[in-house]
């Protein structure tokens, strides 16, 4: 009897949800589907065409209807509603079954719930997954964490649904216990983040300096993509830029109103940097960009009472470069910050890793992300081979020589933007880092100084060892 039951249970059939069952029903494995709205789950039934795919009305009637052990996999909103169906599932499950939570969790929250649940014999895994709609369907990357006896189990599963990487194998990988995997989506997810405002920012310049319509950007980005910077992103750029409006006459993009929406994950890792110390300000204010375009009534208010347009129209047309040195600049600086925003991503993985005892390889994180994910780049080749060694990223020297070339550009850019009064957040930031990175001597000491002064913080000395701590108001 237990023959004729699903492989495996799936609740959540949003757009991602309805593609990752027809993911792995597609693959031969045979799904148990449920929602908690039955109407969704009746129209998904009316629409696909498989053998494979069975619908439950109840959780109940969902957990009876796949085979034992019992594994489920969980798309829904992260938060308390994954709290919610878990509890409303543990009533139906038993020790040795799992849960796969295949969503944008939180990775402390995966890390609770999986302390929790393994404390009642129940398998819990966070299970990051990247690649939109079209990944869910046609291959993403997979980030598997938590139990590494469930991803034993289910691995034949999981890599029959992934995306291919490089060289042609699947861009699936173990990262590590409880909440590594979830983390690492949250950093892929940061790093994404940084990555679409460097692209916009490129865009603005093109648009509001150089006067070049959607059409001329798309060619420029056309033509980047056939270089070191191919990439999904800088792809579908040149897409989107390209699309004619269906309502109205000229391009669509013309017509989108300039507020960015965000969801968890954008903050989270910038939240866990502040946390343990690390330095992420290109991928920080990529969020907080997001958060700025949102106070759109007051930037038009704000707009009309300063001299900004004074100031482009003083600085309109000198000495800007031809299409050639342009087409340098815009490569070379967002190289640059797609770099960076790589190198502060893996430098909060490293310190995640040891703070959490993960074992995160970085080389294979490279790897999996180069198919299916939003992230896939042609850069992720170089990556993988500067990540091969345990070495903080940047203090890798080839890899260092090749930035620090393409720097004078990326410095000129954000001038030319600053003369312009163009602000571009995370290209001037990845400048701002790299500047930081390559100075022995910071302004700090004033701060320590500072500190002591109003606090009796202490601080250290240069020229010999130990805590020191000065009576300021002795100023003998």
């Amino acid at each position: 009897m237990d023959n004729q039951k699903a492989d495996i249970g799936f609740i959540g059939l949003a757009v991602m949800g309805q593609n990752l069952v027809q993911n792995i029903a597609s693959k031969g494995f045979s799904v148990a589907v449920y929602n908690r709205t039955a109407a969704i789950t009746r129209e998904y039934i009316e629409t696909v065409d498989s053998e494979n795919i069975s619908p439950a009305y109840s959780l109940s009637d969902l957990c009876n209807s796949i085979k034992s052990p019992k594994r489920i996999m969980l798309m829904v909103k992260a938060g308390e509603a994954v709290d919610e169906v878990i509890d409303q599932l543990l009533p139906n499950l038993h020790k040795g079954d799992a849960l796969l939570d295949m969503g944008n969790s939180n990775y402390k929250d995966t890390q609770r719930r999986t302390h929790q649940l393994t404390e009642k014999g129940i398998l819990y895994s966070g299970v990051g997954v990247s690649g939109g709609e079209e990944g869910a369907l046609n291959g993403p990357s997979i980030m598997f964490g938590g139990s590494k006896e469930l991803f034993t189990e289910v691995e034949a599963l999981i890599k029959s649904i992934s995306a291919m990487d490089f060289q042609g194998a699947a861009t699936l990988t173990y990262v590590g216990p409880d909440g590594a995997g979830h983390y690492a989506k949250m950093v892929h997810n940061g790093i994404e983040y940084a990555m679409m405002q460097a692209i916009s920012e490129a865009y603005f310049l093109l648009r509001d300096v150089f006067h070049k319509d959607p059409s001329e950007i798309a060619a420029v980005f056309a033509n980047l993509n056939e270089g070191p910077l191919n990439s999904y992103l800088i792809q579908i750029t040149a897409d989107v830029l390209n699309k004619r409006d269906d309502l109205t006459e000229g391009f669509l993009i013309d017509k989108i109103l300039d507020v960015a929406e965000q969801k968890g994950t954008g903050s989270w890792v910038s939240i866990s940097a502040l946390e343990n110390g690390t330095a992420l300000n290109i991928l920080t204010e990529a969020v907080f960009a997001r958060s700025l375009s949102a106070d759109k009534q007051t930037r038009i208010k704000l707009a009309e009472l300063s001299t900004k347009n004074e100031l482009e129209k003083n600085s309109r047309d000198k000495n800007l470069p031809d299409d050639k040195q342009l087409h340098k600049l815009v490569e070379d600086s967002l190289l640059v910050s797609f770099y960076l925003a790589f190198i502060q991503g893996f430098h909060l993985l490293a310190k995640a890793e040891a703070e959490n005892n993960w074992q995160i390889n970085l080389s294979e994180l490279t790897r999996i992300w180069q198919g299916g994910c939003i992230i896939r780049a042609e850069l992720l080749k170089d990556l993988k081979r500067y990540t091969e060694t345990k070495a903080v990223l940047i203090e890798n020297e080839e890899l260092f020589k090749m930035i620090n070339g393409k720097i004078p550009s990326l410095r000129e850019l954000a001038l030319m933007a600053t003369s312009h009064a163009l602000p571009l957040p995370v290209m001037q930031n990845s400048l701002l880092y790299f500047d930081s990175m390559i100075n022995p001597n910071l302004p700090t000491n004033l701060i320590q100084g500072l500190r002591d002064y109003f606090g009796a913080h202490t601080y250290k000395r240069t020229d010999r060892e130990g805590i020191f701590h000065t009576n300021w108001d002795d100023q003998n």
